[in-house]
């Protein structure tokens, strides 16, 4: 479920990256507190197995939530949408905290110490590689129920949570057929050591602060009430408790491949000959390596280390997994730097930037009054203006251009003139796409469409795609058909002011799959185009300016308006490769260490 998580946040439910990303990590928090409540009520009140089956239900049920919350025709309001999926990812936190305590405890209970000790240890190694091999599927298969099934015309995030619901409570029932066959070692409740813990520690300072008798550690004060056994306990505890200072940070780190990561990924190139990678499936690479790597630790990198006489003990191995994970991000920040050189620049304030575009069947020598050169174009190429400064000397905004454009009208097709200097609007921080084509009186004009081109790319890294057009007045009912190999695209004319029965302007962009497209208007095939992730693309359907026959239409291709991601998105797997390293070494470990402390 965390594989789709944040580009349901930021996609369907419309928060920003930055707000998504808050979104994502606080409820990963609430997921690593709430063991704290899942430990008190076993110790105290129902034991392992009993809190796992009890808190599970409350696991399958958020699951359950969060699925209906994804089913957009049922909440026409995007608030109530956001209120029911904060509430089921409440309730998996609650689930997912109560029995993260006791699964991995429970399976330990299953062995005799000292003399399983070997059995333990290559117990946490198997569940922590039946954990990723659960994790390898599950974040392959859930990005293709999101994005390669539709719901309600969008992504079905609805069944890509629904799946994990069903899943969780297929593991439900096993875990009671378990216990219904007598396979489980159940120990009883003992009692939560943390009232005990607290009241030696309060008891300590409450006598410290009252005494002036110098004791030779503090807690010694706290003996006449909790006996030296337990005064002992809790020294060594303290001392234990400084250890997982830095375990916040690890998961911290650990868990941007959810967020962070995944944001990156969507900006990259996941073309794989004809397959095409998705962002979210690339946390598949962590679980994949964790089946790899865990073998390759247990039987060759650990006593490799162990015969050089390094890392044989859990806390110099916890420590070295820790430093690996900052290097992971070293790594990743050098990455990133690469990629903001692919970005989009952004127009910055007092400023605008015009693409022009020459749809004429010749070619035309254009003069723009914010240029200091021509411009030469033949028909179906493009000019992508630098920053255009729109302010005058005294800092006002001059909103106003002129084009001036030049062509051998005998030369050009069925266009027999041109039109006086266009003047057009520039607004700041727009980029505007501005045509060279023809009235219907045949004569070459130069029309600033409606709406601007968006320079940004897609948050999902899908292709964003769009339609120019010049059509006579009674083509504007028709449709424009993207037939591609994966999914199907329309596209309708949205613009219905006419100049002298034409139509000339833009529909808005929509996201669209990497895919070669056949373009069809109504039923005739105009041509072929092909788009990349990433991209940001203009395509231009216009009526036969080649001549008098006003049935031809023709596709000219794409006008790329941000360049296709070009960094591709296997270069996420040097920092996958080390913070997978990283996490065997302190995850893994640290699971081992906790369990044989408390022993």
């Amino acid at each position: 479920m965390k594989a789709i998580l944040i580009l349901y946040l930021h996609n369907q439910l419309k928060f920003s990256e930055d707000t998504s990303t808050v979104i994502y990590h606080v409820w990963a928090m609430l997921c690593y507190f709430t063991p704290i409540l899942g430990a008190i009520i076993a110790d105290s009140w129902l034991g392992r197995f009993k809190t796992i089956f009890y808190i599970s239900i409350i696991y399958v049920l958020g699951n359950a939530v969060l699925s209906i919350s994804a089913v957009s025709p049922i909440f026409t309001d995007l608030t109530i949408e956001k209120v029911i999926t904060f509430l089921g990812l409440l309730l998996i936190a609650l689930g997912t905290g109560g029995i993260k305590p006791c699964v991995s405890a429970f399976g330990g209970d299953q062995f005799v110490l000292p003399q399983q000790e070997k059995q333990l240890t290559q117990f946490f190694f198997v569940f922590y590689f039946s954990i990723n091999a659960g994790s390898l599927l599950s974040t392959f298969i859930t990005p293709i129920l999101r994005d390669d099934v539709q719901c309600f015309g969008d992504d079905c995030y609805s069944l890509a949570f629904g799946v994990p619901a069903i899943l969780m409570f297929i593991a439900l029932l096993i875990l009671v057929l378990g216990y219904v066959a007598r396979l489980y070692k159940i120990v009883p409740p003992q009692g939560t050591i943390l009232k005990e813990v607290s009241g030696c520690i309060r008891e300590a300072l409450r006598k410290k602060r009252k005494t002036h008798v110098r004791k030779k550690h503090w807690l010694d004060h706290a003996k006449e009430k909790y006996g030296e056994e337990l005064v002992a306990d809790v020294k060594v505890l303290l001392k234990v408790l400084v250890l997982y200072i830095p375990l916040p940070f690890f998961w911290a780190l650990f868990d941007q491949q959810g967020s962070r990561w995944t944001f990156q990924a969507t900006r990259m190139d996941g073309t794989i000959g004809s397959w095409t990678l998705k962002p979210d499936q690339m946390q598949v690479v962590n679980p994949l390596l964790i089946l790899l790597m865990i073998p390759l630790f247990d039987r060759v990198v650990y006593p490799l280390l162990g015969y050089c006489n390094l890392l044989k003990r859990q806390l110099p191995r916890m420590f070295t997994g820790g430093v690996l994970a900052g290097v992971a991000f070293i790594v990743s920040g050098c990455l990133e730097l690469q990629l903001e050189q692919t970005y989009p620049t952004a127009i910055s304030s007092g400023h605008s930037r015009v693409t022009l575009i020459n749809t004429l069947p010749c070619k035309v020598i254009a003069t723009p009054s914010w240029a200091d050169d021509t411009i030469s174009m033949t028909q179906y190429q493009y000019d992508q203006s630098k920053d255009i400064s729109i302010r005058s000397e005294n800092e006002m905004l001059l909103n106003e251009f002129k084009v001036e454009v030049n062509f051998t009208a005998g030369n050009c097709g069925n266009i027999v003139g041109k039109a006086d200097p266009y003047k057009i609007i520039l607004q700041e921080k727009t980029a505007h796409v501005v045509l060279i084509t023809a009235d219907g009186n045949a004569s070459g004009i130069v029309v600033n469409v409606d709406p601007p081109d968006d320079i940004e790319k897609s948050s999902s890294g899908l292709p964003k795609l769009r339609m120019l057009y010049n059509v006579e007045v009674d083509k504007i009912d028709s449709q424009v058909f993207l037939d591609g190999d994966i999914e199907n695209y329309k596209f309708n004319f949205t613009n219905i002011n006419s100049t002298k029965g034409f139509v000339v302007s833009g529909t808005e962009y929509q996201e669209v799959e990497p895919d070669s497209y056949d373009i069809f208007l109504a039923d005739k095939l105009l041509g072929k185009i092909d788009v990349k992730l990433g991209g940001v693309y203009d395509f231009l359907v216009q009526r036969n300016l080649s001549s008098d026959n006003q049935e031809t239409y023709q596709d000219i291709g794409l006008f790329v308006v941000t360049e296709p991601n070009s960094i591709h998105m296997l270069w996420l797997i040097p920092q996958y490769f080390i913070i997978t390293a990283s996490e065997i070494m302190f995850s893994i470990t640290g699971l081992e260490f906790s369990f044989t402390q408390v022993m």
